[in-house]
């Protein structure tokens, strides 16, 4: 069974009397932007290798699984943060573009594990590849943000 994750922040937490100056709101806003130029070269990366941009997560989700390749629907709805019945329509969806398949559990045949299949993989490697790339350019930026981000109380 997978493990609950805590938000990083609830809301309750995040509500603080503390105004921000303009330097943090631009550090803020700098920040989201970076973010966005980032996920916006994903979605379009994705697009482009024929998949969606969610499918791309679930095939990255099921490899980048801690300890294993494959994983339960349960276990990729928690990494995608979606409902059990979301990730089950998306699990169809990626088995009809032969890019993932279910396969039974040795130890318990009513469990079902999810799995790239060769096509799956070779997706996620060329986009991996891609994004590989774009983090090492993006990173410096990203690197001098979280360094902002840090001393954004000070």
């Amino acid at each position: 069974m997978a493990a609950k994750t805590r938000p990083v922040l609830n809301l309750m937490e995040m509500a603080r009397p503390d105004k921000l100056n303009k330097a943090q709101y631009e550090t803020l806003a700098a920040f989201r932007y970076a973010l966005r130029k980032f996920i916006h070269f994903s979605e379009t990366a994705a697009q482009a290798a024929g998949i969606t941009p969610q499918q791309h997560q679930a095939l990255l989700a099921i490899r980048g699984f801690p300890g294993r390749d494959q994983v339960t629907v349960s276990e990729l709805a928690e990494r995608l943060q979606l409902r059990h019945h979301s990730a089950v329509g998306l699990v169809d969806r990626l088995v009809t573009e032969k890019l993932v398949s279910r396969v039974p559990s040795n130890e318990d045949r009513r469990q079902v594990f999810i799995q790239l299949t060769s096509r799956g993989r070779k997706t996620l490697e060329n986009l991996s590849t891609m994004h590989h790339k774009q983090l090492k350019q993006l990173g410096p930026e990203f690197s001098l943000l979280f360094e902002r981000l840090k001393n954004v109380d000070e």
